[in-house]
């Protein structure tokens, strides 16, 4: 009588976990809103329904922390730097090669992402 209760068990956890990652996965691969910073800010401002001046204002204090962090973290960047080279090769170990490619794709487009806004940044940095 134990064993079936514990195949019942086993499969309704079985299925809570694979609805959950079904759920987020689909979550991830349909989500249409723009997660970039720029529509991030955009999002908090019109939720908060500022005027363009007040956001032209939020958008340079942004803008200023931005760039102090940056200055704050060019001391340690070089560590930050070679702590995500040493993991992206520990869990390079892990994937098979599909599953690699895979990632390197998703890699390529969030440092494309990445880069983009660092520019942006910079810029406002110089200004």
């Amino acid at each position: 009588m134990q064993r079936p209760k514990q195949q019942a068990l086993a499969f309704l956890l079985g299925a809570l976990l694979v609805g959950g990652v079904v759920g987020f996965s689909a979550d991830r691969a349909f989500r249409r809103e723009d997660q970039s910073i720029a529509g991030k800010r955009r999002e908090l401002y019109d939720d908060l329904g500022l005027a363009e001046s007040q956001r032209a204002r939020l958008d340079s204090v942004f803008d200023d922390r931005n760039c102090r962090f940056d200055a704050a973290l060019k001391s340690v960047q070089p560590a930050l730097d070679s702590l995500r080279v040493s993991t992206r090769a520990r869990m390079d170990l892990i994937l098979t090669p599909d599953q690699r490619v895979r990632l390197d794709a998703r890699r390529k487009d969030d440092d494309v992402r990445h880069d983009a806004e660092r520019q942006r940044i910079k810029s406002a940095c110089r200004s």
